[in-house]
């Protein structure tokens, strides 16, 4: 059992797959700070100065100034300026994926058609016996 674990711990895939998700985690950070430290600004800009990550509606109807304060006093708030932000940062690293992938298909070979099957052959040959003995 412990050489099957190894086996499978130590494939090729696996280990690309832990690379993948360490990669994957930094894309992440990256992408989420490029969204909130560039893009929202701007978008808030363009909008009329509007900050998406202090929009907030608190439930219970008291009055706060920002989503911090509410968040530190405990109150229920529905925070659709973060999922709008979060929304965003999900549109661009699906499109960033979406661009990674394009790339990475456009280096490989295209597949080669199969060749024919051993049975294919065969009736190949029996046909073509068949066209000879007619001529």
């Amino acid at each position: 059992m412990l050489q099957e674990f190894r086996e499978f711990a130590f494939k090729g895939n696996v280990i690309d797959l832990a690379v993948g998700v360490v990669i994957g985690a930094a894309f992440g950070k990256i992408v989420s700070s490029l969204v909130s430290n560039i893009f929202m600004p701007i978008f808030g800009l363009i909008l009329g100065r509007v900050d998406f990550s202090n929009l907030f509606v608190v439930l219970n109807g008291q009055h706060v100034a920002s989503l911090k304060e509410a968040t530190d006093r405990g109150l229920p708030v529905f925070a659709y300026g973060l999922f709008i932000n979060t929304v965003v940062e999900f549109l661009i690293i699906a499109f960033c994926l979406f661009i990674v992938i394009k790339q990475v298909n456009r280096f490989k070979k295209p597949a080669a058609a199969p060749g024919p099957s051993g049975e294919e052959k065969l009736l190949a040959e029996i046909r073509d016996l068949l066209k000879n003995q007619r001529a």
